[in-house]
C-alpha cells in the first residue's frame, strides 16, 4: 500500500491531461462539488429537527416524533457504503470525472424530489416512507461524492501538498453547513414559521437545482486526474475494485472506519444533535439557534486549512493524534457546557467546531492514503462510509436517547470513548497509512 499519487515520468497524454487541470480548476471543482451535496445533506438535516417531525409523524409526541424523523436521517448513512460500491467500482474502472457527475446528479435529483413530497397529512404513512425512500438516495449519491472529490484534489497534488489540496474538498462540508443554516435563517426572516410548515421549507430542496446545474458545468469542464491516466496507461486497473479491496486491504479499511468515528461523533452531535437540544429542550428560538449553527460552521471552515498547513509541517498523523486527544479531553467538559444555558453552549461551539475542522479537514487524506490507485476510490469512499455508519448515522438519536434517560453526563462518555477508539486505531495505522 502506497500513499505515493506521481510516479514515474508522464507520459505525453499524461501531460496533455494534467496541463488542462489548473490548479485553481482542479480545486474548485472538488470544493464545489462536495458544497452541493453538504448542502443538500445538512438541508435534510435542519428539517430533520425543524419540520419533518410535525409535517411526516404528527401523531406521535414530539420525543418520538423526533426520534422517528432521526431515523429517517440515518438511512443515508446506511445507505453510503452501497454508493460507495457502486461509484467506487466505476471510478476505479471508468474514471474519477464521469462517475463524479453520476453521484451529483443522484444525489441532486434526490434533494429536488423531497421538496415536491406530500406530507402526512395528505397521503398518511406513505408520506414518511416516500422520504425515507428519498433519504437514501440523498445517502447513496453521497456515497459516491466525496471520495471521487477528495482523489481529484490529491490525484492532482504536487509533491508535498496533498495535505493542504486534500482539505479542499473538506470545506464543503461547512460551507454546505453554513449555506443550509443561512437559507433556514432567511426563510424564517422573511416569513412565519407557520408559512414556513406550510410551504417555505420546500424551497431550499427544489431551488437546489440551480446548484446542480452549477456542479455539473465545473464538473464537466475537467479531465481526468493524472494518476488514473497512468494507472489506464498501465493497465492496472482491476476488475472488480471491491472485491480486490475486501482480499488485500481489510486492514485498511477497518482502521480507516475507525480513524474517522470521533470525526463523524463530535460533528453530529454539535450540529443536528445541538440544533434539536437548543430548541426543543433549552426552548431557544429557531433563529438563535440556527445562528449558533451558522457560527459553528464558520469556525468549522476556518480551521481546516489551519489543519491543512500544520500537516505540511509537522505531518498528517501528528495533528491527528493531537486533535484526537483533545477531542477526548473536551468530552469531560461537554456536560458542564450543554448544560449552563446560552453562554455555555456558545463556549461548547467554539472548541467544538473547532476541533471539528482541525480533524476534518485531514481526514480525506488520510483515509485515501493506504489504497493503491487501482482501488483508491472504492476503498477511501467505503472507508469514509463505514464511519459514518458507525459514527453519525445514529449519533443524533443516540446522544438525544442518553440525554433524556441517563442525563448529558452519558453524552460526554460517547464523544469520549469515540475519541479513545479513534486514537487507538491512530496508533495501530502505520505513517504511511494515515
Amino acid at each position: 500500500m502506497s500513499e505515493t499519487l506521481h510516479t514515474g515520468s508522464p507520459t505525453a497524454t499524461q501531460s496533455n491531461r494534467a496541463g488542462l487541470n489548473s490548479p485553481a480548476r482542479v480545486l474548485f471543482a472538488s470544493l464545489v462539488g462536495t458544497t452541493i451535496e453538504f448542502f443538500d445533506f445538512y438541508v435534510y438535516a435542519t428539517a430533520a429537527v425543524l419540520v419533518f417531525p410535525t409535517l411526516f409523524f404528527p401523531n406521535s409526541d414530539p420525543t418520538t416524533a423526533l426520534l422517528a424523523s432521526f431515523a429517517t436521517f440515518s438511512i443515508a448513512f446506511f445507505a453510503r457504503p452501497f454508493g460507495a460500491i457502486v461509484f467506487g467500482h466505476y471510478g476505479d474502472r471508468i474514471g474519477r470525472k464521469t462517475t463524479l457527475v453520476a453521484a451529483l446528479l443522484t444525489m441532486g435529483v434526490s434533494t429536488v424530489i423531497i421538496g415536491l413530497l406530500p406530507t402526512y397529512e395528505t397521503i398518511g404513512v406513505l408520506a414518511p416512507l416516500l422520504l425515507a425512500l428519498c433519504r437514501f438516495g440523498q445517502g447513496f449519491g453521497l456515497g459516491g461524492e466525496w471520495g471521487g472529490a477528495v482523489l481529484l484534489a490529491t490525484e492532482n497534488a504536487p509533491p508535498g501538498k496533498r495535505s493542504w489540496y486534500g482539505m479542499f474538498p473538506q470545506l464543503g462540508a461547512p460551507i454546505g453547513l453554513f449555506l443550509s443554516s443561512g437559507v433556514f435563517w432567511l426563510l424564517l426572516h422573511f416569513m412565519s414559521q407557520e408559512a414556513l410548515l406550510a410551504w417555505g421549507w420546500r424551497i431550499p430542496f427544489v431551488a437546489s437545482i440551480l446548484l446542480i446545474v452549477v456542479g455539473l458545468w465545473v464538473r464537466l469542464s475537467i479531465t481526468e486526474t493524472p494518476a488514473f491516466q497512468k494507472a489506464i496507461d498501465k493497465q492496472e486497473r482491476v476488475e472488480v475494485p471491491v472485491m480486490e479491496l475486501f482480499r488485500n486491504h481489510k486492514r485498511s479499511l477497518v482502521l480507516g472506519t475507525f480513524v474517522a468515528l470521533a470525526t463523524f461523533v463530535l460533528f453530529y452531535i454539535g450540529s443536528a444533535y445541538l440544533l434539536s437540544y437548543n430548541v426543543k429542550v433549552l426552548n431557544i428560538p429557531f433563529l438563535e439557534a440556527l445562528e449558533v449553527q451558522i457560527l459553528g460552521s464558520v469556525l468549522f471552515g476556518l480551521f481546516i486549512p489551519v489543519a491543512g498547513k500544520l500537516a505540511e509541517r509537522f505531518g498528517r498523523r501528528e495533528v491527528l493524534i493531537l486533535t484526537t486527544i483533545l477531542i477526548g479531553v473536551f468530552s469531560f467538559f461537554l456536560p458542564g457546557l450543554m448544560t449552563s444555558g446560552e453562554q455555555g453552549i456558545f463556549i461548547f461551539v467554539i472548541f467544538a467546531m473547532a476541533l471539528m475542522g482541525m480533524t476534518y479537514g485531514l481526514i480525506g487524506t488520510a483515509l485515501a492514503a493506504p489504497f493503491p490507485t487501482k482501488v483508491r476510490y472504492t476503498g477511501s469512499s467505503i472507508t469514509f462510509n463505514f464511519a459514518g455508519i458507525f459514527g453519525a448515522s445514529l449519533a443524533p438519536y443516540i446522544a438525544t436517547w442518553l440525554q433524556a434517560n441517563y442525563g448529558m453526563t452519558h453524552v460526554g462518555y460517547y464523544l469520549g470513548i469515540s475519541a479513545a477508539i479513534t486514537l487507538a486505531c491512530i496508533l495501530l495505522s502505520g505513517k504511511e497509512e494515515v
